[in-house]
């Protein structure tokens, strides 16, 4: 039955209604983002010798990918409250198909880092995406829905380095030169970017009962944001350095796994972006996993609860990747990254299935403050990455205690101020 209401179900397999319309093209949008925000990485073992790029270097380009999509994430935040998250999304498409299609113009480390740098801007996709869902969706199931579309949006980081390397193939198969070919492979993410632009502006809709311009918008004004309580309020920081550790982990794996697995495995730039393709595959489940998971434990053990699921999740990622670390053979490197990948992406879920209930009065404050944690981790993990006295196996080692180290903070903070308030309770406050 159609309703200008959040939906108080999830029914994937439904295209029908305005929610589940826009709940797919919201998803499959943040999807083909990451063909153009990662293109690039496991094309990296190309384009590092085309260029001439040092590790120093390589790094730099790395930390410019993910960095800008901190600023980005503050503007487009404000604009999915003022403009609509529909307009936002189809200008953020257009803008950054503009760098994807450039890139390929580069031909000095200066003008490729300015790209990817421009590139970054795409990352902030991921606010308008949760945005969108958490619009459609009632607060019983606002979790799930964010980890389910999140997840599989994310999916696109893995099928990106799986696919890549392919076009690369092709390309190169009609008489390019490699040089020539990683170029040329850039137009395809550039145009996908253009068409789910065009979807995206003509098949969603701001909210289940219309556009903004359509609807009035007096009824959803609500108190004044308090950002002094936002920032004095230690939980927010405990779950922005959590978030830090498992998507800023996620992003920088995108970024670097392609030239791991060639430089310490010996693997051909193919099978690199398969490996590395598996590890962000694991998002077509994993994420939803974690949100569905952890709101069902919120229903019996409240905030709390799903802190506990967190810090539980962080940990075993941690240790996962100081196994990742260690691994002297494919075989064991392959095992121990689809461990952490798993309780990672499960921990990226459980994260924003949290995040919503921390303050109802300022959600998207509190969750753009979240979400910007995981991006500065990844640029920070990206010093790590690009430091010539260490290798990469040293950098996941020490993100992986620090892994350990989140886990514990999450554990020992108090996420529910009255531990008999339920998830129940703060529902009815979000609706």
């Amino acid at each position: 039955m159609k309703t200008n209401q959040p939906l108080s179900s999830l029914n994937v397999l439904s295209f029908s209604g305005v929610q589940m319309r826009t709940f797919h093209i919201t998803w499959f949008t943040f999807f083909m983002c990451f063909f153009g925000w990662f293109g690039l990485a496991p094309l990296m073992p190309t384009i590092r010798e085309d260029l001439g790029l040092t590790k120093a270097q390589v790094g730099n380009t790395l930390i410019a990918a993910v960095s800008a999509t901190i600023i980005a994430r503050l503007l487009i935040g404000r604009l999915c409250d003022t403009w609509g998250p529909r307009k936002t999304y189809t200008a953020l498409l257009v803008f950054s198909a503009i760098p994807v299609y450039l890139v390929g113009l580069s031909h000095s480390y200066e003008t490729f880092l300015l790209f990817r740098l421009a590139i970054g801007v795409i990352g902030a996709s991921f606010v308008i995406t949760q945005y969108h869902t958490s619009v459609m969706f009632a607060p019983n199931i606002k979790g799930t829905a964010n980890a389910v579309a999140g997840g599989w949006g994310n999916l696109g980081g893995g099928i990106t380095n799986m696919l890549m390397p392919v076009i690369f193939a092709g390309i190169v198969g009609l008489g390019y030169t490699k040089g020539e070919a990683w170029r040329l492979a850039m137009i395809v993410p550039g145009t996908l970017l253009l068409i789910s632009a065009l979807l995206y502006y003509k098949f969603t809709k701001d909210t289940p009962a219309g556009n903004y311009e359509d609807i009035n918008r007096e009824v959803a004004k609500k108190e004044k944001p308090n950002t002094m309580e936002v920032v004095k309020d230690w939980r927010v920081w405990a779950l922005a350095f959590s978030y830090s550790i498992c998507f800023g982990m996620e992003i920088t794996f995108d970024n670097v796994a392609a030239l791991h697995f060639v430089d310490n495995f010996g693997v051909d730039q193919k099978l690199a972006g398969l490996l590395a393709g598996l590890f962000g595959f694991m998002n077509i489940f994993a994420r939803a996993l974690g949100g569905i998971w952890a709101d069902k434990i919120g229903k019996k053990s409240g905030l709390s609860g799903k802190g506990k699921l967190l810090a539980v999740l962080i940990a075993i990622e941690g240790i996962g990747l100081i196994f990742f670390a260690g691994s002297t053979s494919l075989p064991l490197a392959i095992a121990s990254m689809v461990l952490f990948a798993l309780f990672l992406k499960m921990a990226n879920g459980a994260t924003y299935a949290l995040t919503p209930f921390i303050n109802t009065k300022n959600v998207g404050m509190v969750a753009g403050i979240v979400g910007a944690g995981g991006n500065i981790g990844g640029m920070l993990m990206g010093f790590l990455f690009k430091s010539e006295n260490l290798t990469y196996a040293d950098a996941f080692e020490y993100v992986g205690y620090a892994a350990i180290v989140a886990a514990a903070l999450i554990l020992v903070t108090k996420f529910s101020k009255n531990e008999k308030l339920k998830i129940e309770t703060l529902e009815e406050e979000l609706a």
